[in-house]
């Protein structure tokens, strides 16, 4: 089992930023993605960025010019700064994890954590 704490959201203004982070413990494997989603109420959950243990990203069109995803992988945690926050990145942002006992392996494992709510003030 992969425990998730997110930590890091909050109130801003619009035009403000805000790091979120998300550490992983229990059985983490080595090779694995971690990623920040959203989920806005009456929306469905969404995709925000993505990183492999590689280093690799990946950004929804909406954040990929605002947002950064970066992880530390010593520590097992996945950040996301978020710059230039509009009223419309409101929502609440769980982290998750994918991974896999090796990589060749074709069984994926995925664990989610209960999310930080981000509220962007106009």
């Amino acid at each position: 089992q992969v425990r998730l704490v997110e930590s890091g959201g909050g109130l801003v203004q619009a035009g403000g930023s805000l790091r979120l982070s998300c550490a992983a413990s229990g059985t983490v494997f080595s090779i694995n993605t971690m990623g920040w989603y959203r989920q806005a109420p009456g929306k469905e959950r969404e995709l925000v960025a993505t990183i492999t243990s590689g280093g690799s990203t990946s950004y929804d069109d909406s954040v990929k010019d605002r947002f950064t995803i970066s992880r530390d992988n010593a520590n097992n945690t996945v950040y996301l700064q978020m710059n230039s926050l509009n009223p419309e990145d409101t929502a609440v942002y769980p982290c998750n994890v994918r991974q896999r006992p090796r990589a060749s392996s074709g069984v994926e494992f995925s664990y989610w954590g209960r999310g930080t709510q981000v509220t962007v003030s106009s």
